[in-house]
């Protein structure tokens, strides 16, 4: 398997008993003798930390004077972890929580607290319901094992015409107050120039004095190309990070939560639709190149356009410019992922400093149409 499908990609410098400790010292702040379960680190995401606990403390007005829930804590990355982004905000991450919350048909956990004091766990945190369900896998892809594989079509189907749904109705959440917790200040021009503006200092972060060729070249043709149709459109609320892999699904393929706001941003909606059918073309590809059949028409740029578009009442413009925009964005990530494997050990660096990008392959195919 490629590199990033290693299940051995580190995730945290933290020691677990240590953080099950201070949750539960902290947990006893509010709820009264609260007693923490041992902690559980799932492995998909590779960005902020997500630890799993369940919890109970003595409540009066609780059957038999004991209250319990089952929670999902998002914790701030350390610095020793190499992060995948230069700051994590979970601040405006659970504030967005809860704005889709309050005003789209969304499914999004109830966030619980939000703590901002980084002595306490060594980072920023905020603390949701677990809910339980099915995720499509990232370590084998879904595309490669597992239950998205084995559904029959028309579940998919339904899968991925619900999360378009999903999509939609985040796009509906008020940009005004969504742009109050989530723009860059001080950044001019349009949404979109504003958005790519960050991702080109994100290049710069990540690349530092280096250049990475497919990567540069991917800038160059954005550039060039500019949507200015979907450009010159109102911005909505865009997840940031919209793909299977991070919504947990019923049985029956329909979502039941919307998951990790590391990306979130006001920008146009086509970012989030190129980023979704990206990234399954990403996991795609790793399987066919394993000669294995993988799931080709799942995901496809025009269904995802044409649902959309049903579900919205609006029509997706210059989709084939956000799908380079997704594979370039992904790229970054990916170099940057590599760097992390480097610094852990878990990877060679990089004879040709394209060979940090997986999809590099993909990227050019892309800028050369």
């Amino acid at each position: 398997m490629p590199d990033i499908a290693a299940e051995d990609i580190k995730h945290s410098s933290r020691d677990p008993s240590e953080l099950r400790e201070r949750i539960e010292s902290w947990l006893r702040r509010s709820r009264r003798g609260a007693v923490v379960s041992e902690l559980a680190t799932p492995s998909n995401g590779m960005s902020s930390e997500t630890i799993l606990f369940d919890a109970r403390w003595a409540d009066a007005s609780a059957p038999g004077g004991v209250a319990d829930g089952r929670f999902v804590l998002r914790l701030e990355p350390t610095d020793d972890a190499v992060p995948v982004f230069p700051t994590y905000d979970l601040d405006a991450q659970q504030q967005v929580i809860r704005l889709v919350a309050e005003h789209t048909e969304a499914p999004v956990p109830v966030v619980r607290w939000y703590e901002s004091d980084r002595g306490v766990l060594g980072g920023t945190f905020f603390v949701m319901d677990r809910i339980d369900g099915l995720v499509p896998p990232d370590v084998l892809p879904y595309t490669m094992d597992g239950y998205v594989l084995e559904m029959d079509g028309p579940v998919r189907r339904r899968m991925q015409d619900a999360t378009v749904d999903a999509v939609a109705a985040i796009h509906s959440a008020p940009t005004e107050e969504a742009g109050r917790v989530l723009e860059v200040p001080g950044s001019g021009g349009t949404a979109l120039r504003r958005h790519v503006d960050w991702w080109r200092g994100y290049h710069r972060w990540v690349c530092g004095e280096r250049s990475v060729p497919v990567l540069d070249a991917a800038l160059g043709w954005l550039e060039a190309s500019w949507p200015t149709a979907a450009d010159a459109r109102s911005p909505v609320l865009s997840w940031g990070d919209a793909r299977i892999g991070n919504v947990i699904y019923d049985p029956e393929g329909r979502p039941l939560a919307v998951l990790d706001w590391e990306m979130a941003a006001v920008a146009p909606r086509e970012v989030d639709l190129g980023w979704m059918s990206f990234l399954h073309t990403f996991f795609q590809d790793i399987t066919e190149e394993l000669g294995l059949p993988g799931l080709p028409d799942m995901l496809r740029l025009d269904d995802l356009a044409e649902h959309y578009r049903a579900t919205s009442g609006v029509e997706p413009l210059d989709l084939p410019w956000f799908e380079v925009y997704a594979a370039y964005r992904h790229g970054l990530i990916m170099a940057r992922i590599h760097d992390r494997q480097v610094r852990f050990g878990e990877a060679e660096p990089a004879v040709d400093p394209d060979d940090a990008v997986m999809h590099r392959v993909r990227l050019r195919q892309l800028i050369s149409r």
